[in-house]
């Protein structure tokens, strides 16, 4: 099996400043004064610093109008300065250890009456502004963060398309890895290992689902041995050095599952491609979710399809938008997600098909190009 996918990424700087821009004038729209952005996913998208969370506070000020400031630990100082933000003219307010960093945020802030908080500050830090500034409101940052994350740019897509290509290598090596005997926990290690291989710098997850395993959506390894007539549940991810992350489920089986499930499997690939046809700019997501669902409904599988169709991907496994009844948010092109029905019997087994795409301006561009079929895996 081939290794190594070129994950070689020049970016230029300016890019983070334009995203700091647009985040400013949303914020300015939405009446948000200021945009405090602790180590996370949104200071990486904003600023290209993949700042190390700490009970030390690293804190990205930005105010609607006017230059952002960063609030750094002493001793991370060099480390902030050699990523981007080196180049981005932010002012730095470094602080040594007996220093209080809530103070120096407050007083930056201060005339401001509505905070935004990136939300996945830790709830330690949230309350300590919360104590520094008891006269400001706190509001959610990733209101107007994420519909801007939400809709990628050439960069991005070309970063996740990297990425699904990376881990399509994976796959493509799977079945020479299952075999009777073996167990899930072996699989999952060796395939752990092809992750980074490929160029993934951390493996995020895998789940190898065997027999009726398979019938739990998030079931990870165990130490159960592989059966001939084990239908295999296979979903793998990691994260690729530019923190774009790679998605996609393939579903395998020891020999021959099975006429009903066969039968099933048939359903849940045209419940899959359905789902993808129906993306486009202007449609919404729970149209997309509703798609896919309506097939396995009408095969009599709806009530074994239990968990929503998709989910965004970029900087994060899992970010918006969500592919789900509810969602009556519309599609524009640039948005990543995945699409990944399944159907999941209860001590039996389970089934998933999971690609990344892209909406585009035509429709849609999967990311994954993997065969979707069952790859039944002759045993002897």
């Amino acid at each position: 099996m081939p290794y190594g996918v070129n994950v070689s990424v020049p970016l230029d700087p300016s890019i983070y400043a334009t995203r700091l821009s647009a985040v400013q004038r949303a914020a300015a729209a939405a009446g948000i004064d200021a945009l405090l952005v602790t180590p996370g996913p949104d200071l990486r998208y904003l600023t290209g610093y993949e700042a190390v969370p700490l009970e030390r506070l690293t804190c990205l000020i930005l105010p609607s109008t006017g230059d952002p400031h960063m609030v750094v630990p002493g001793l991370e100082v060099l480390a902030a300065q050699a990523s981007p933000i080196g180049t981005l003219g932010l002012e730095l307010h470094a602080w040594g250890e007996t220093d209080d960093p809530v103070s120096i945020v407050a007083s930056v802030t201060s005339g401001a009456r509505t905070v935004g908080l990136d939300d996945h500050m830790w709830a330690e830090k949230v309350l300590r502004l919360r104590a520094a500034m008891p006269t400001v409101a706190q509001v959610t940052a990733g209101q107007v963060i994420h519909p801007l994350r939400m809709r990628k740019d050439a960069f991005e897509i070309a970063a996740l398309r990297r990425a699904g290509l990376a881990i399509d290598e994976v796959h493509a090596g799977v079945a020479e890895l299952l075999r009777p005997g073996r167990t899930e926990r072996a699989v999952g290690r060796d395939i752990a290992e092809r992750i980074i291989a490929v160029g993934h710098v951390s493996v995020d997850f895998v789940i190898v689902a065997s027999g009726p395993n398979g019938a739990s959506p998030h079931h990870e390894v165990s130490d159960r041995v592989l059966e001939v007539g084990d239908a295999v549940v296979v979903d793998i991810g990691g994260t690729m050095p530019d923190g774009y992350c790679s998605d996609s489920t393939r579903t395998y089986s020891l020999g021959d599952p099975g006429t009903e499930y066969r039968d099933w499997f048939d359903v849940l690939e045209r419940a899959q491609a359905t789902s993808c046809a129906a993306i486009k700019p202007g449609v919404t997501c729970e149209a997309v979710d509703e798609a896919g669902r309506a097939v396995l409904r009408d095969a009599g599988l709806g009530d074994l399809f239990i968990h929503r169709t998709g989910h965004g991907i970029g900087l994060e496994t899992h970010e918006e938008p969500y592919i789900v009844v509810g969602n009556a948010l519309a599609l524009e092109s640039g948005m990543a997600f995945s699409v990944e029905p399944g159907f999941y019997s209860t001590g039996r087994f389970g089934a998933r098909i999971e690609d990344i795409v892209i909406c585009t301006d035509d429709g849609v561009d999967s990311l994954n190009r993997r065969p979707h079929g069952l790859a039944v895996i002759e045993v002897g």
